[in-house]
């Protein structure tokens, strides 16, 4: 398995311990094979470096890992989630809805992001200006080829205002899309293996230095399969640069917490790394 990271430079690959560059690859070439993993381990292409690092032992001047894909989620894959939407919706008479979601064959998919709206590592996040009550949702991002291969894995932040989309679930593309709404990073975990059930996913938000909110899961609490959100995805729908597909939260902080301008959120998925993004205006 091999990190896959954009970055100002070019594209730079961690594999192991070992850094090596591939040069000018076309970032949207790289999404697009289905052989991606094969293709990193037997290619030319690359070139060995010796880089500094940063504090995150991460390469200089990494950007989100899209370019032309597009950012669906997918809610109400754990169980937590389910609750947490039904305890918003319940005034407005969608009290419902998410328990039925959850147990209907078809999962709930909505579209989420586009490049611009999307923050990469150590780069802002936004809560709206409208809502007061917002979060963010740590999510195992999966990277899939345009031909419905999962190609690798990525860390998402779906932030969400809670309190726009409990007045009405119609109003969810609101409380869901907007500038800022979407982070992904660091880098693409490359494997054509599925990751452990037993892979942690932790959310930790600071504010003002302390923590103010901790909560970890582990994918094994999925309902849904990620071959199973991907099937649905991929009716009637075509990505020829590839996607990512958010898979759910399954880590909620209580109804009385909200973020706050300068609230740093790190999300951490075994096997991936850390992703850090501070809430801006």
């Amino acid at each position: 398995m091999e990190i896959l990271y954009r970055t100002k430079s070019g594209v730079i690959a961690l594999d192991g311990q070992n850094w090596s560059t591939l040069g000018d690859c076309d970032w949207n070439d790289l999404l697009a094979r289905d052989d991606l993993a094969s293709w990193l381990a037997s290619t030319n292409a690359r070139k060995i470096i010796d880089i500094s690092v940063d504090q995150d032992n991460l390469p200089p001047g990494v950007l989100a890992p899209i370019v032309n894909q597009e950012v669906w989620a997918c809610g109400v894959t754990y169980f937590r989630s389910r609750d947490a939407r039904m305890a918003e919706s319940k005034e407005a008479g969608g009290g419902s809805f998410y328990d039925r979601v959850y147990d209907a064959p078809r999962p709930e998919i909505f579209f989420k992001s586009t490049a611009h709206r999307t923050s990469g590592h150590r780069q802002p996040v936004r809560i709206r200006g409208d809502a007061t009550w917002n979060v963010p949702e740590p999510e195992l991002a999966l990277v899939v080829s345009p031909s419905k291969r999962i190609i690798g894995y990525t860390i998402g932040n779906d932030m969400s205002s809670r309190d726009i989309e409990g007045e009405n679930p119609l109003y969810l593309p609101q409380a869901k899309i907007y500038d800022g709404c979407c982070a992904l990073g660091p880098g693409i975990l490359v494997t054509d293996n599925p990751l452990d059930p037993a892979t942690r996913i932790s959310l930790n938000i600071e504010r003002d230095g302390e923590p103010a909110f901790e909560g970890d899961t582990e994918l094994s609490q999925m309902k849904r399969t990620p071959g199973e959100l991907v099937e649905y995805l991929y009716r009637d729908n075509s990505f020829p640069h590839g996607c990512f597909v958010l898979t759910g939260t399954g880590v909620v902080p209580p109804d009385t917490f909200t973020l706050k301008h300068g609230d740093v959120i790190r999300i951490s998925i075994d096997s991936i790394g850390t992703l850090i993004n501070t809430v801006s205006v």
